[in-house]
């Protein structure tokens, strides 16, 4: 290639930016001075590394901007779900106004982070001028959701709109129909008003493509934003979308809503349906390794609530993966048998050990818990096989060569962003001999695993309810640097549904200063772990203010004890009442 002519992805990425600016309108703009320096420029923040920008939090931004009118901070900020679709569905509210609202704070978000790929406003306004006619012609709602704003991960297709998954190769060919639960949210009256920035090939846990460039985190620059399901994570945490809809395999709903200081809903399979997205992968690979499971992110756990249960009821009528399922109403709940809710404590995978102010957040929870009516709380014993999960996991992502994802990232000269350097290459596909005996491993780790749910003693047995445990052994990293992710591939591994509850920011007493670790170094990834705290290769003042968070789990299909184990923990959390008997 002559010295003057570039890669074929930049001219692509070009277009595409254009694209996307021209898509918000110039009454939506900030002003310059309003926009931190490195913004500007997509490419800028892909290569440069985190001590490029200041410490910066402009959550505040939307609030103060002088865009949003009194009214539209009061329909972005001042309700939860239900609410919100009250106040349109009883004709208080037309959702147009809500809409609107929501989709100029979603561009303000944008400018400030760039944590979208599609912005869908023209199409989401229409939609809602529609539901206002159907409501004022008919008197009624067109679903449980009328009205609601909500966005999803661009690896989602909707019909007309790309599914570029970041990649130049895939820019500027739209789907041609909508995944299932796009479908299946817009039937319930849903609005999606926009598609969410993720990862080259969704394959890493900071948000960062050469398409749209890197999503920034909006509490601090300085942290990652985390992935794959980034750009969801920064949309919904400020206000720009009620309710976001991601994926995860590895981490990549509980990452983001770890880092954003939101609440993430892993699912069991088939709770969500799934289908329908663009990966990058070989078609059915999620069907013989291991598979991603969609769900949502959300300012509360009553919005996780409020659309999974409409969801969960209507999956397996949408999508081929879709499972048959029940959300129980809050009238059924009080004919349960009364008992008490145990809530085990795993404080460790046993691979690597997390960081002081993890395993303190983590004790906090637990002593919360333990003055909590109703709740009783156990220690676990480390399962002898979880510290096998990670590899095991990892290995089941891993059973192609990979060449589909690069063959389109080659082709048109992308180089791969800075963290893929080196981790990412062409490797061997797995013969079906080997993948089945991957897969027999599985079987006798869920079998194993299924015992950390009963403990037995010579007086009693205690069945656990749900547990808490780390989401990542150390607090929200700075770009580029989160480290392992056992602690989240695990549960996609068992098929665990799995929550994230924002606990409070880390502060002063957390930085232990001039005090190291002195536990024995598990392995590789421990040590690595390690340089994220030792204060020769960090600042630990860095993550001052960052939100520290716990992960809740539950056993397979158990989706809604998980939902009411996240309400325990969290009204915990926040000091008020709460029946804990099921």
């Amino acid at each position: 290639m002559p010295a003057s002519e570039s890669p074929a992805y930049v001219g692509v990425a070009q277009r595409k930016q254009a694209q996307l600016s021209a898509s918000i309108p110039a009454e939506w703009r900030l002003p310059a001075h309003l926009i931190p320096a490195g913004m500007l420029s997509p490419a800028e923040s892909i290569t440069d590394g985190p001590k490029k920008y200041e410490r910066a939090n402009v959550m505040e931004i939307p609030r103060t901007c002088g865009l949003l009118s009194s009214q539209e901070l009061n329909i972005t900020e001042n309700y939860d779900v239900r609410g919100l679709v009250a106040e349109m569905a009883e004709g208080r509210l037309k959702a147009e106004e809500a809409v609107q609202a929501f989709c100029k704070r979603a561009a303000i978000a944008h400018q400030l982070t760039r944590c979208l790929t599609e912005p869908l406003f023209p199409r989401a306004l229409q939609r809602a001028r529609d539901l206002d006619e159907h409501l004022q012609r008919t008197g009624t709602p067109v679903g449980p959701l009328h009205g609601l704003p909500v966005s999803v991960k661009d690896t989602f297709c909707v019909e007309g709109v790309d599914s570029s998954i970041g990649l130049s190769a895939l820019a500027f060919k739209p789907a041609s129909a909508n995944a299932p639960l796009v479908d299946l949210l817009q039937s319930l009256g849903a609005v999606v008003i926009a598609k969410t920035n993720i990862p080259q090939t969704l394959a890493t846990l900071d948000s960062c493509n050469h398409l749209f460039g890197r999503t920034l985190n909006p509490l601090n620059r300085q942290w990652t934003a985390g992935g794959s399901t980034g750009g969801e994570g920064v949309l919904v945490a400020m206000h720009g979308s009620m309710v976001g809809f991601g994926t995860d395999i590895g981490g990549s709903i509980r990452v983001p809503a770890m880092c954003q200081g939101i609440y993430g809903f892993k699912p069991s399979q088939g709770r969500v349906p799934f289908g329908g997205q663009e990966g990058g992968q070989m078609a059915g690979k999620g069907r013989i390794a291991l598979q991603a499971v969609a769900g949502p992110l959300a300012r509360s756990v009553a919005d996780l609530d409020a659309v999974m249960a409409e969801i969960v009821p209507r999956a397996e009528l949408f999508g081929e993966d879709g499972i048959p399922g029940y959300w129980p109403s809050p009238s059924t709940i009080s004919l349960s048998p009364p008992r008490n809710f145990t809530v085990g404590v795993l404080k460790t995978d046993g691979l690597v050990t997390p960081l002081p102010p993890i395993t303190r957040i983590l004790g906090e929870v637990a002593n919360l818990l333990r003055r909590t009516p109703g709740v009783e709380v156990v220690d676990l014993p480390l399962p002898p096989v979880l510290p096998k999960c990670q590899a095991l996991a990892g290995r089941l992502m891993s059973v192609d060569d990979g060449s589909n994802m690069l063959d389109l990232i080659e082709g048109m000269g992308e180089p791969l962003i800075p963290w893929l350097q080196g981790r990412m290459k062409r490797g061997k596909a797995l013969h079906i001999n080997q993948l089945a005996a991957l897969q027999a491993q599985r079987a006798e780790v869920e079998k194993e695993m299924m015992k950390m749910w009963i403990l037995s003693s010579s007086k009693h047995t205690r069945h656990i309810d749900a547990i808490i445990c780390p989401i990542a052994p150390h607090p929200v990293p700075e770009m580029d640097r989160y480290n392992a992710v056992g602690y989240t591939s695990t549960f996609v591994l068992l098929d665990y549904p799995a929550g994230v509850v924002p606990v409070r920011p880390f502060g002063e007493k957390d930085l232990e200063s001039g005090r190291e670790m002195d536990a024995p170094v598990l392995g590789s990834w421990d040590k690595a772990n390690r340089l994220l705290w030792n204060e020769k290769t960090v600042d630990r003042r860095v993550y001052l203010d960052s939100p520290l968070s716990v992960q809740v789990i539950t056993p397979k299909q158990h989706d809604y004890d998980l939902l009411r184990a996240m309400e325990i923990v969290d009204r915990a959390v926040q000091g008020q009442s709460v029946n804990a008997k099921l």
